[in-house]
Parts: C-alpha cells; structure tokens; sequence
C-alpha cells in the first residue's frame, strides 16, 4: 500500500510483471477491506491514517500475512518500530526493484515454511499426500522427481487456478531468477508422469492450471 501514485503505479507493474497478483489500497480504510493477500507492501504514511497502526492490526487479522514496510522514514528507531508492531521486513525508500523482489521472496517463503500444510490434497483424478510426497491419479501411484512434485504442489495448492510462473519457481526452486524454461520442461515431464496432459493447463501469458474435476 502506497499512498504516492506514481511510485504506486510503478510499482504495481513491475510486480505485475514479475507473475504477481497486485492490489492498490491508497488509504487505511482501502487496505482494510482488502481482499486477503499473501504479502502487503505498506507505507508507514497513509493520507487516512497512521500505517503502524493499520500494521497492528494486519497482524492481529493473520500471524501468516507476509508485511514488509515501504516507507522514507530510515531511522533506526522507525524500522524497529515496524517490526515490532509485526513486519516481517523494511525497505527504506529510494530502493531498487533487485532488492524488494528478493526480500518478497524472502519473506514469502519464511510465511510457506510457517503455514500450515494440508497433509492430503485432491483435485480431480489427482490425490497428493504432502507428508509422504506420493502422488496418485485413478488410483494409480506416480513416481515423480522431487521438482516435478514441487511443481505438482504448487498447483495443487490451488486447483483450478492460474499459476503464475514465478509462483512456481518460488515454490519450486525458492527464487523467481531461474530460467523460466525450467518451469515448460518440468510440466512437460509431469504431463506424460500423470498419464494425461490435459490435467495441467497452460495459461497463456500467465502460467500453468491443474485442472479440479
């Protein structure tokens, strides 16, 4: 959350084209209404309010929620603030794209490993148990390598769904820097595994979707 538009808008498509899903709350009373996001970048000045207060209370709402505080404000006794009030990290402005894409990774992976994961997930033929890694589909076992299941779980985190590739890298390989082509040659050999290609998708210009029924 950004309440300078032209940083705002900057930012909003350089993310957007980094495979992120990106909403612009200007305002406290915005950003509270908000539907729930993995990660808020959030301004410690908003024109409605007071962003550590509006920090509070993100935290407060989900111990999950990735926070990291975009702001000016670079003093040692600001950043501790926010962290204390429940940031996961700080950028201080002027910042470049490098650095806040690796401390969204960052922080976007410290909240997967501290989620709770479902132990069991089905999606049409598709039934994963997360604990063991073993797949089944029709009944049938599937033998994958631990990439091709981490691919796997990525979209079936979210059946039906459109999955950005950096998602998957970042699921899969815990950065959005590999080469993307990594991402068609793991899908490809995870088609033919399956038995079926058209359980997983391609979502042009996005990514790729594990069909749920």
């Amino acid at each position: 959350m950004e309440d300078d538009r032209r940083v705002a808008a900057a930012l909003l498509s350089a993310l957007t084209r980094r495979g992120y899903e990106v909403e612009h709350a200007a305002t406290v009373a915005a950003a509270l209404c908000a539907a729930p996001c993995d990660l808020a970048l959030l301004d410690l000045t908003l024109p409605d309010g007071d962003g550590t207060d509006l920090c509070r209370e993100l935290r407060r709402r989900s111990s999950q929620l990735g926070i990291i505080a975009v702001t000016a404000r670079g003093e040692e006794r600001d950043r501790v603030l926010g962290l204390r009030l429940g940031a996961d990290d700080y950028v201080v402005k002027p910042f470049s794209m490098v650095e806040l894409q690796a401390r969204i990774e960052a922080v976007l992976r410290r909240a997967k490993n501290a989620a709770p994961e479902r132990h069991l997930i089905e999606a049409g033929s598709v039934h994963i148990d997360v604990a063991a890694r073993t797949v089944t589909v029709d009944g049938r076992a599937v033998t994958l390598t631990r990439k091709e299941f981490d691919v796997l779980l990525s979209l079936a985190r979210q059946p039906g769904v459109a999955v950005p590739r950096d998602r998957i890298l970042l699921d899969a390989w815990g950065t959005t820097w590999a080469d993307r082509h990594t991402v068609e040659v793991h899908v490809g050999s995870l088609r033919g595994k399956l038995g079926d290609a058209r359980l997983v998708e391609t979502v042009r210009g996005i990514g790729y979707r594990l069909r749920d029924a």
